[in-house]
């Protein structure tokens, strides 16, 4: 099996959050999903809420059917899963194999490799919900391409088909870019919830939809000023406005 352009026979290891939003996106832009797996209820339900007509099958009938493997499995699995994989002699050569783990690059595919299978490392910075509103986030979101050189371009393709800006990450560089994800994430969720609790313990109706506004404006201006001189630098005897200062 070689790689090829145009359009791929996709299988999808794994129906959590990510991979049949993946899917879907993918289906969306003329590829063919091959089959995905799913073993608990939930996950086969989402498989059948976002990807309705793709068989769910087991992982080495995905392998053996695709062209494009997607392995979006929790990243404590991904590297008994590849090397498992490989140690039944599952890889196919020319056979393109991506994971969506935030703190791998290729390495962890390198059994795969071994075989003769093309490796891509890529994750999307997005927050997902596992439903069919991913679909139109994924437009505004970009993704960490980790491949090798020659193969680069094929990532940024399949990040571009999705509707996504694919972004070059350096092999050695995914952790330190796990890391920023990790922190985005886990501090955006606390402040919000610890945030909501305080007003609804004051008795404000829907907290979370009195705060979207101004935690939406808030982060995005804070998104715009990353890596700016402070605004305020100017003019030192203006005084940055108070947190949460409803604007005037």
């Amino acid at each position: 099996m070689t790689a090829r352009a145009g359009r791929l026979g996709i299988g999808i290891i794994g129906a959590g959050r990510v991979g049949p939003v993946l899917g879907a996106a993918l289906a969306g832009a003329g590829h063919a999903i091959t089959g995905i797996s799913a073993v608990s209820v939930e996950s086969r339900d989402r498989a059948e809420a976002m990807l309705p007509a793709v068989p769910i099958l087991d992982i080495p009938s995905i392998v053996e059917r695709s062209e494009l493997v997607i392995i979006a499995v929790p990243d404590s699995e991904l590297e008994s899963l590849v090397a498992g994989l490989a140690a039944t002699s599952s890889w196919l050569p020319g056979q393109l194999v991506m994971h969506t783990a935030a703190g791998y690059g290729t390495a962890v595919l390198s059994p795969a490799q071994a075989l003769g299978a093309i490796p891509l490392a890529i994750h999307p910075a997005m927050d997902f919900t596992g439903t069919s509103i991913d679909i139109a986030r994924l437009a505004e979101s970009w993704f960490a391409v980790t491949a090798p050189t020659p193969v680069q371009p094929i990532g940024q393709a399949l990040v571009v088909e999705m509707g996504g800006e694919p972004v070059l990450v350096a092999e050695a560089d995914r952790a330190a870019y796990a890391e920023a994800i990790e922190i985005a994430t886990a501090f955006s969720r606390s402040i919000v919830t610890q945030a909501t609790g305080i007003l609804a313990r004051i008795g404000v109706e829907h907290p979370g939809g009195f705060l979207s506004s101004l935690v939406r404006s808030s982060v995005d201006n804070a998104l715009q000023q990353a890596g700016r001189p402070d605004v305020f630098d100017d003019d030192p005897d203006e005084e940055a406005p108070p947190a949460g200062t409803i604007g005037e």
